[in-house]
This record gives structure tokens, C-alpha cells and sequence, in this order.
């Protein structure tokens, strides 16, 4: 094996564990985002646990979360913009993202 190959084995490993990082990040601030979500629409305990990996197959299945939020907010006549839900989701991302890179 060349150098340049030991290289690019090593650029791909750091790809995949990277791309691996984004997943768990992504699907524990889906995780949080359905659980603050659960707490608007008045859900708690069980019902809020279930709404929360409702969410996060939403994201999987490629289907937009804030749609969906939103949707849900308005049949319920949760008052929450957009623009709110976006924020959230976004301090949720950056909350995710540090705690998987604390290894938590």
C-alpha cells in the first residue's frame, strides 16, 4: 500500500465517522426538538416519548420535521412561528452536536 493510498483510506475513514457523527447529532436534536414540541402541544410522558420518534422517522423517511411541527401545532392552535420552531430546532443541533462530541 502506497502512502498516498494509506492517505486516502485514512481521508475516507475520517469521512465515514464524521458522516456518522451527523447522524447520531441529527437524530438526538430530532429526539429533543419532538420532546419540546410534545411540550407545546400538552403531551407528556409516554404520549411525548411517541411523538418524539415520530419525529425522528419523519427526518429519516426524509419528510420535513418543521412541516410537520407546524402542522401538528396548527390543528392543536399551538401559537408558534416558523421562524421559532427553526431557532429551536437550530440551539437544539448545536446542543446535540456538543454532546455527542463530549462523548455524551
Amino acid at each position: 500500500m502506497t502512502t498516498f493510498d494509506k492517505r486516502e483510506e485514512g481521508f475516507e475513514t475520517q469521512f465515514v465517522h464524521a458522516e456518522e457523527l451527523k447522524f447520531k447529532a441529527k437524530a438526538r436534536r430530532d429526539h429533543m426538538l419532538g420532546l419540546w414540541a410534545a411540550k407545546q402541544l400538552g403531551l407528556d410522558g409516554a404520549a411525548a416519548e411517541n411523538y418524539s420518534k415520530e419525529l425522528i422517522v419523519t427526518d429519516v423517511e426524509a419528510h420535513d420535521v418543521v412541516e410537520k411541527i407546524r402542522g401538528d401545532f396548527a390543528a392543536k392552535g399551538v401559537a408558534q412561528s416558523e421562524d421559532q420552531i427553526r431557532l429551536t430546532m437550530a440551539q437544539l443541533m448545536t446542543r446535540a452536536t456538543a454532546e455527542i462530541n463530549a462523548g455524551r
